[in-house]
């Protein structure tokens, strides 16, 4: 993105909107109510339900009230189809239409190519466009995601995707995740991300991206690697603190040896009579009774006898079913949906609804969405993701855009791009891990970039024809949802605004609509 000419009246307003911002000031009450607009607590469960709101978002909000939608989302029966232009956008992409197993034999067979090349330019050629058609693949799985974040009709399901993503992170530009990312998104996170967390956690323990990047898939009897296993009990489940020992990170790391993925080499693999039927293949995950040490183990305090892929199943059940577990989790969806420091009786409380339910993730968050404490904690600062997607939604209303590039290139420059996390801990959910100057700043330069409508969204990637103006963010939705409940910062700001797109700059950049 170029570089923004910021007019000296932009800069006096931008400045207003950053020190309220970092104040924290408090959104001006305002108790006019008529039949059209959105009650400010209307508005806050919408904006804590979804990424921000749009038209769509509010017309469902009052035909189906408050109830009915959140029971129509935890029931993933919001089947409104995405509109063709963006349905057309993500299945064109290589990364999404083609099958994993056929993007990594393609994978396997190039390289095999390459390493048959003598040393010289063209190697040097053939590898550098691998490493390009890995990026490409990588760029359209982000694509593919910010795209439903922006415009899938059931909102909550959406940020429910993108926090689990984050909690079992993957890193893109480790060996061959590249060419597994929207497999992990479409077939991994999404179809569990409103189901039992058990099954959540075994989907991502089964996926090829989360063996090869924390290493797993070399995990074998006789050469042990304990990274997975660590980073399951800390970071997956159980938390920092939850009583286990680095002697339960060792035996778990047992459990977890021949855990790994099938070859795409195209050659038969050749189990001997014993092994067959000990082997457990789905897709490309394998377990592999050559590489499984089959001693018996002690895990949490429980015994678990050498028997195969069975061990790996108790094992997890025996992980999730800890009381630590359900604290830690709820904890984690408390913080991201209701506050950075979230009040601890309502964590207990989702806490117990996680172990009635065996850890049923829809009716946790229906005991959290339900509780008094998401609408009277106060403002939450949104992460750049939450704030760059509501963004979008909010200026062009369900419009379909024609390249979402400059979505990416946005969480780039705000340090939080998707998959781009090197440490497997995931962002920061916090809201203050995300208010320095510079990324308020930069923040600014976004709003901007969206309000001047000269963001390439509508303009096709290699076409050299600009199609869209400038959004007009004065709309009903506007009038009906956000204007009432401004702040008195906003409304000073807004009112130096010298044109229309400095308006939507300053909009899009308010404390009003950085916080939620």
């Amino acid at each position: 993105m170029l570089p923004l000419r910021v007019a000296p009246s932009v800069l006096l307003a931008c400045a207003v909107l950053f020190l309220a911002a970092c104040a924290g000031t408090s959104p001006r009450q305002n108790t006019t109510t008529t039949g059209a607009t959105l009650s400010r607590d209307d508005l806050t469960w919408l904006r804590r339900d979804g990424f921000g709101v749009d038209s769509a978002d509010v017309a469902r909000y009052r035909t189906q009230g408050r109830d009915g939608l959140l029971n129509a989302q935890l029931a993933d029966q919001v089947h409104e189809p995405l509109s063709p232009p963006v349905a057309s956008l993500i299945h064109g992409y290589e990364a999404v239409r083609t099958p994993l197993p056929q993007l990594l034999a393609g994978l396997y067979g190039t390289q095999q190519q390459i390493n048959a090349m003598p040393a010289g330019p063209d190697k040097d050629a053939a590898n550098k466009a691998l490493q390009q058609h890995g990026n490409q693949l990588m760029q359209e799985a982000r694509q593919a995601e910010l795209l439903q974040a922006v415009y899938g009709p059931n909102q909550l399901k959406e940020q429910l995707v993108w926090f689990w993503l984050n909690h079992f992170s993957v890193y893109a530009p480790k060996g061959r995740i590249r060419w597994e990312l929207a497999d992990y998104e479409q077939r991994v996170i999404r179809p569990h991300a409103l189901g039992k967390f058990r099954d959540l956690v075994m989907a991502t323990l089964e996926s090829p991206a989360m063996l090869e990047y924390l290493d797993n898939a070399q995990n074998a009897k006789g050469h042990v690697n304990e990274n997975y296993a660590r980073e399951l009990m800390e970071l997956h489940t159980l938390g920092v603190g939850a009583g286990y020992t680095q002697q339960d990170v060792q035996q778990l790391a047992l459990i977890l040896t021949g855990v790994g993925i099938a070859p795409v080499d195209g050659k038969p693999q050749r189990f001997n009579a014993k092994a067959a039927p000990l082997v457990v293949q789905r897709g490309l995950f394998q377990f592999n009774p050559y590489r499984h040490d089959f001693s018996d183990k002690v895990l949490l305090g429980r015994h678990i006898k050498g028997g195969g892929y069975a061990e790996v199943r108790e094992a997890v059940d025996i992980i999730v079913h800890q009381p630590a577990c359900a604290r830690f989790i709820s904890r984690q969806l408390a913080q991201y949906f209701v506050a950075d420091t979230p009040p601890p009786a309502l964590v207990a409380r989702m806490a117990q609804t996680f172990q009635r339910t065996d850890g049923d993730i829809a009716a946790v968050l229906r005991t959290l969405f339900d509780a008094p404490e998401l609408l009277a904690n106060g403002r939450q600062f949104m992460d750049p993701t939450r704030f760059v997607v509501s963004s979008v939604r909010l200026a062009y209303d369900g419009k379909p855009i024609a390249n979402a590039l400059p979505l990416l290139y946005w969480l780039d420059q705000l340090g939080e791009p998707l998959y781009g996390r090197i440490t497997p801990d995931g962002w920061p959910l916090d809201g203050a891990s995300w208010t320095s100057s510079g990324q308020l700043s930069t923040r600014f330069d976004i709003a901007a970039a969206i309000g001047n409508g000269n963001t390439q969204l509508f303009t096709p990637p290699g076409s050299q024809t600009r199609q869209a103006g400038f959004p007009m963010l004065a709309t009903r939705l506007y009038y009906d949802a956000i204007e009432p409940h401004l702040s008195g910062a906003a409304r000073g700001a807004l009112a130096k605004a010298q044109s229309q797109q400095e308006w939507n700059t300053f909009l899009l950049a308010s404390p009003d609509l950085n916080y939620r």
